[in-house]
């Protein structure tokens, strides 16, 4: 199965994140793609099985702006060839920024469900202010993405 790691980030945090996701779903078979700065047309050559999106949040809930182009190629577009496929989100931010809090993972989400694209598990919400490690702490949630994955 072909996975298609969608990254954004402002600092490096969900771009380390991206990086530790698409390691773990090699070892676990699985084949990635993840390029913080593809294109809609490399997304579509690769014809991904499966999508991963791993963003951070910026300014007043926004996608940091390496993922921006590519968000709005694909809500501009809404390629029907990606109807159906699983897919998941992890999103960054920091709590103390109240209802923006993990807004750019809202946004993946949001895009994903105009796409048809099926959550196999609930976002998973990293909080800056209490993580220091986000990509350990994201290989629970990781694991169970895996095991959805490979449940089909």
């Amino acid at each position: 199965m072909k996975v298609a790691i969608l990254s954004g980030s402002v600092y490096g945090s969900a771009e380390e994140v991206a990086r530790h996701a698409a390691n773990l779903l090699k070892t676990a078979g699985f084949e990635t793609f993840h390029n913080p700065r593809a294109s809609l047309a490399d997304l579509q050559a690769y014809a991904p099985d499966a999508f991963l999106a791993v963003t951070s949040t910026t300014g007043m809930g926004e996608l940091p702006d390496n993922l921006q182009p590519l968000y709005f190629a694909i809500r501009d577009q809404l390629p029907a060839a990606w109807r159906g496929l699983p897919g998941a989100v992890i999103g960054l931010g920091d709590a103390s920024y109240g209802d923006t809090f993990c807004g750019g993972g809202e946004l993946m989400r949001e895009l994903f469900g105009e796409l048809g694209i099926r959550e196999v598990l609930p976002m998973l919400r990293l909080d800056a202010s209490e993580s220091v490690t986000p990509e350990t702490d994201a290989e629970p949630w990781l694991a169970q993405l895996i095991t959805a994955l490979q449940a089909g």
